[in-house]
């Protein structure tokens, strides 16, 4: 047992340099600003405040959260039924959807959303195909269908996969009961199906939803830098203004939404969690 705690330290070491580490910093960012001097360091919340009084910045934030929550209910739509046909499918075909679903995940991220751009983009695909029906070309780059479209198809594998897992372990016996006590297919499907592949639901909205309130490079890919995010601000304060402290105050802010947002799907879980232990 010690040496087993040993051999855990290198680890917990490293987690504390690249995870808590910035963390510390990027707090220390936030509330603090650099005077005249090099050491005169003081503390404010000139960087909260600057964010929160700019109209433009707030505006920012509430299409970031409206196009994460669209995206992440695009994917429940068609992430759903995707599941719940791969779980109805004998083992073999599950395996090999699985393998099909997870197959585009191989290729870097950043490579799959710049392929879109010569999809979408005047003389790409879709606008040559629709020019041979003599349909004029569609402009589909910059827009927020084309931000959304490179989302959705980035993140719902993992919704997909966390809603098949769910529904794949589940108690066979209950839908048998259900048809014991004659009970429909729709009405099996909403009172104990769906019910009972809600924590798989709830994983796969908080794998969705977080990092697509916080992508910068795919709107800045498909939206061609017209179409800026609140990661596209964070990004720029960072690399191109050179204004850590207020990009530090944005990066905080998001983070204190991520966690409540974990919170409320970690709360939510538990509930679904406990009303199906008393079914």
């Amino acid at each position: 047992m010690k040496n087993f705690r040993t051999m855990v330290y290198p680890y917990i070491i490293w987690a504390f340099i690249i995870i808590v580490v910035p963390m510390l910093m990027i707090i220390m960012y936030a509330f603090t600003k650099q005077g005249n001097e090099v050491m005169n360091i003081r503390f404010t919340l000139e960087n909260f405040s600057a964010f929160f009084e700019d109209a433009v910045f707030i505006n920012v934030l509430k299409r970031s959260l409206v196009i994460a929550v669209l995206t992440t209910v695009i994917c429940i739509l068609l992430g759903y039924p995707t599941a719940y046909l791969m779980a109805k499918m004998k083992p073999k075909s599950q395996m090999l959807m699985v393998f099909l679903i997870t197959l585009p995940t191989w290729i870097n991220m950043l490579v799959r959303t710049y392929a879109w751009r010569g999809i979408l983009e005047k003389n790409g695909l879709i606008n040559n195909f629709l020019a041979l029906f003599g349909i004029e070309p569609i402009k589909m780059l910059e827009t927020t269908f084309a931000v959304v479209l490179g989302m959705v198809y980035n993140f719902i594998p993992f919704m997909i996969l966390q809603i098949y897992t769910s529904l794949s372990k589940m108690d066979q016996s209950y839908i048998e009961a259900a048809d014991d006590l004659g009970a429909n297919k729709i009405q099996t499907f909403f009172k104990v199906v769906f019910p009972l592949s809600l924590p798989g639901v709830i994983s796969g909205i908080t794998l969705v939803f977080l990092p697509a309130v916080s992508s910068f490079f795919i709107p800045k890919l498909l939206g061609g830098g017209q179409f800026v995010l609140i990661g596209n601000v964070i990004e720029t304060q960072f690399l191109t203004t050179g204004n850590w402290g207020f990009g530090s105050a944005i990066s905080l802010i998001m983070s204190i939404i991520i966690i409540l947002a974990m919170y409320l799907a970690r709360y939510i879980d538990k509930k679904i969690s406990a009303k199906g232990g008393d079914m």
